[in-house]
């Protein structure tokens, strides 16, 4: 089972409320990204996002926090690809250090989300892994 991984650092500008809360929908995009590289190494081809069956958000993520987003193909059938995916953050800012710039590596990374869902790939689009 091939699975890919982005990691990124929630800046700033992710933050949609107060105190840098960084929105949810955020983990959303990053997994859409994951399950497009799934798609075009499974199938060369970057596919659609059919729909989510499940989505789960576990902790509060903050500008300054670096998240690594998982997923992997569980499941595939003629067109469609079931996925998986998992949200951690693996660095996080220390709030109450003296220093406003000070962070931590998590010696045990937090999960912030998980989902799962399909997306799809044409028949006449799918070109497989071997791509000349």
């Amino acid at each position: 089972m091939e699975e890919a991984l982005i990691r990124l650092r929630m800046s700033e500008h992710d933050a949609h409320y107060a105190g840098g809360l960084v929105n949810g929908s955020r983990m959303l995009d990053l997994f859409g990204d994951v399950a497009t590289e799934l798609l075009i190494r499974s199938d060369g081809d970057e596919g659609l996002f059919v729909a989510y069956d499940k989505v789960e958000f576990k902790a509060p993520v903050y500008a300054g926090d670096f998240i690594e987003a998982r997923g992997s193909i569980v499941k595939t059938g003629n067109t469609s690809r079931r996925m998986e995916f998992v949200a951690t953050k693996v660095i996080a800012l220390e709030t109450n250090g003296k220093h406003d710039s000070a962070a931590a590596v998590l010696q045990v990374p937090v999960v912030v989300c998980t989902a799962s869902g399909t997306c799809m790939v044409p028949k006449e689009k799918q070109r497989g892994e071997q791509i000349e």
